[in-house]
């Protein structure tokens, strides 16, 4: 007894569903009986399956190519949003094309590498806060060390207005701001931005004059 009612209530389940499912696709070829009838039904679930994959799935395939732009666009998220963004960098600074335009590329030189930069060709009206809010998203804000490394002195007078000497924590931090931020026009006008010259190989040289 135990064992004949589980088997009972197994065939009446598996009968009720191929019952339930089968009389509409029978019609269909009633004179081949319940194989064929099983064969087109099955034939239709793979084909709304495929058409499923085809349609619905392929379309969720994008989602890959949203996850390399979230990582391309990872350090515009670290970068707080009182600095410019990079975006914003590259659609207001000129290519190499309209540089070569203006007589304060003509003979550029990025210099040699180093910590701090040097941007001259700037417009009257930029002040210490504008140049902050560019070259500010190269430095980690976070760490004491690189906010007190990072300085900027804007000069208003004399034969250097227009000029401004800016320290960022490291090389890098100066390589990445001089290849982003050069060209950018800022009021107008397109920064020039360089390594900063450093006066060690003039004393050098002074000293060996001094020898001779």
């Amino acid at each position: 007894d135990v064992f004949e009612q589980p088997q009972h209530v197994g065939h009446k389940k598996i009968e009720f569903h191929i019952s339930t499912e089968i009389p509409a696709v029978l019609q269909i070829n009633p004179e081949k009986g319940e194989k064929n009838g099983k064969s087109l039904y099955f034939r239709y679930l793979y084909a709304t399956t495929e058409e499923i994959n085809n349609t619905g799935f392929g379309r969720i395939f994008p989602a890959p190519s949203s996850n390399d732009k979230m990582e391309t666009e990872e350090e515009d998220d670290e970068i707080p949003s009182e600095f410019i963004s990079r975006k914003d960098l590259e659609k207001n600074r000129l290519c190499r094309e309209e540089m070569e335009k203006y007589s304060v590329f003509k003979n550029y030189e990025p210099g040699d590498p180093n910590c701090r930069i040097y941007v001259k060709n700037l417009a009257k009206q930029v002040q210490e806060k504008d140049l902050k809010f560019i070259f500010g998203r190269y430095v980690d804000f976070q760490s004491e060390v690189e906010r007190n490394m990072f300085d900027i002195r804007l000069m208003k007078e004399g034969r250097m207005k227009g000029q401004a000497f800016i320290g960022l924590p490291n090389e890098k931090a100066a390589a990445k701001a001089l290849k982003e931020a050069n060209g950018y026009v800022l009021f107008e006008k397109p920064m020039v931005v360089q390594f900063a010259r450093s006066a060690r190989p003039k004393q050098d040289a002074n000293e060996g004059k001094r020898k001779k």
